[in-house]
C-alpha cells in the first residue's frame, strides 16, 4: 500500500487484519502502530512483544487461543531483527483464521526485503506500508496534532519554523513541542529562536561519517543529545548505516560495481552516493565484523542500563569503534 494511500484506509477502517510498518522514519511506524492498535482492539487489548521478547511460539500461542473475552486479539510485534518469513507465514495464517484475530508487524531495521513479501494482499488478508520521513507539510499537520494534545498554543507558521530548525526530523521536534509547553502562553518564532536548539547544520549522517574517518564527532553528537535525541536511537541508526556500508562492498565484490538503486531500492544523489561507495570500500571484512559485533554489544548494553549515564555508554563504544578502525 502507498503511503499517501494509508492514512485514508485507517480512517475507513478498510485495512486488511495484518498489517507490516517499515521504512525510514521510526516516528512514523511508532504514530501508526498506536492509530492501528485503536483501530483493531479499541480497548487496549493486545499481546505486546517488543525486540528481544519476540518469540514465535508465544506469538503463535497468542493468536491460537483467541481472545479471553470475547474481544479483540491483537499482536503487535516490534523488532529491528528479521523474523523469518516461514514464522510470519504462519502467523498471519492464524490471524485468517478467526475475525477476531489481528497482528501489527513493526519492522525498524534497514534490510526488509524478504519479510514484506509474506504481507502480500494478492495472496492473503494483509498489507504492508513503507514510511519515509515526512517533508514539511506532511509533518506540521502530525505537530499541530500532538500540540492540541499538549494543550500547546502555537501557529502553522511557528510549526514550520520548528520543524525546519530541527533538521525535518519529526521525532526531534514532537520532543521540542513538549518543553514549550512549561512558557504556558502562545508560541512565537523568536522563542523557537531563542528556546530551541538548531539542528540544521547538523545531521545524523554526517556525524556518523566523520565517525567513520576517524575525525572529530563529539561536539555534535553532543549537541544533537542535547536536543532530545536518544543513545538507543543513535546506535541503532550507527549500525543501521555501517550494513548499508557493507551491502555496497559486497555488491562490489560480487559484481564488480554498485548503485544505490542496486543496494537500497532508490537512487541517492550522486554526492551521497560517491560518498557511500568511498566509505564501504574504506574497510575490509574483518572491519565489518568488529564494527558491527561493537555496535550490537554497545545497543545490548544501553537497553539494558537502567539508572545508568546512557550519553557516557555511548560515547564509551563509539570512541572504542574509532580505535579499531
Amino acid at each position: 500500500m502507498k503511503g499517501w494511500d494509508f492514512p485514508k484506509a485507517l480512517a475507513s477502517g478498510k485495512l486488511p487484519p495484518a498489517m507490516m510498518l517499515f521504512g525510514a522514519s521510526a516516528y512514523m511506524i511508532d504514530y501508526y502502530i498506536k492509530k492501528l492498535s485503536t483501530l483493531y482492539a479499541p480497548q487496549d487489548e493486545a499481546f505486546k512483544l517488543y525486540y528481544g521478547e519476540y518469540n514465535f511460539t508465544s506469538a503463535k500461542a497468542h493468536l491460537s487461543q483467541g481472545s479471553l473475552f470475547g474481544g479483540s486479539n491483537l499482536l503487535v510485534i516490534k523488532s529491528d531483527k528479521k523474523i523469518p518469513k516461514k514464522e510470519l507465514d504462519e502467523l498471519i495464517a492464524l490471524v485468517a483464521k478467526s475475525p477476531t484475530n489481528f497482528l501489527i508487524y513493526a519492522y525498524y531495521g534497514p534490510d526488509y526485503s524478504t519479510s514484506f513479501k509474506s504481507f502480500d494482499p494478492k495472496k492473503t488478508a494483509s498489507d504492508y506500508v513503507r514510511f519515509f520521513e515526512p517533508k514539511l507539510k506532511e509533518a506540521v499537520p502530525l505537530l499541530q496534532e500532538e500540540s492540541h494534545r499538549i494543550g500547546l498554543q502555537i501557529d502553522y507558521a511557528v510549526l514550520s519554523h520548528l520543524f525546519n530548525s530541527q533538521n525535518g526530523d519529526i521525532a526531534l521536534s514532537i520532543n521540542e513541542l513538549s518543553k514549550l509547553v512549561i512558557l504556558n502562553r502562545p508560541i512565537q518564532s523568536k522563542d523557537i529562536d531563542a528556546l530551541v536548539y538548531s539542528l540544521a547544520d547538523v545531521k545524523l549522517d554526517d556525524i556518523i561519517a566523520n565517525l567513520l574517518e576517524k575525525k572529530d564527532f563529539k561536539s555534535d553528537l553532543a549537541q544533537l543529545l542535547e536536543s532530545g535525541e536518544e543513545p538507543p536511537r543513535v546506535i541503532g541508526n550507527i549500525s543501521s548505516f555501517v550494513t548499508v556500508l557493507f551491502k555496497f562492498l559486497a555488491h562490489i565484490k560480487l559484481n564488480g560495481s554498485v548503485t544505490s538503486r542496486a543496494v537500497l531500492g532508490f537512487q541517492l544523489p550522486p554526492d551521497i552516493e560517491k560518498q557511500r561507495i568511498s566509505l564501504a570500500t574504506r574497510f575490509t571484512l574483518q572491519h565489518y565484523k568488529e564494527m558491527l559485533q561493537l555496535l550490537l554489544d554497545c545497543e545490548l548494553e544501553l537497553k539494558h542500563a537502567a539508572g545508568q549515564d546512557k550519553d557516557s555508554i555511548l560515547y564509551a563504544g563509539l570512541l572504542r569503534l574509532q580505535s579499531i578502525l
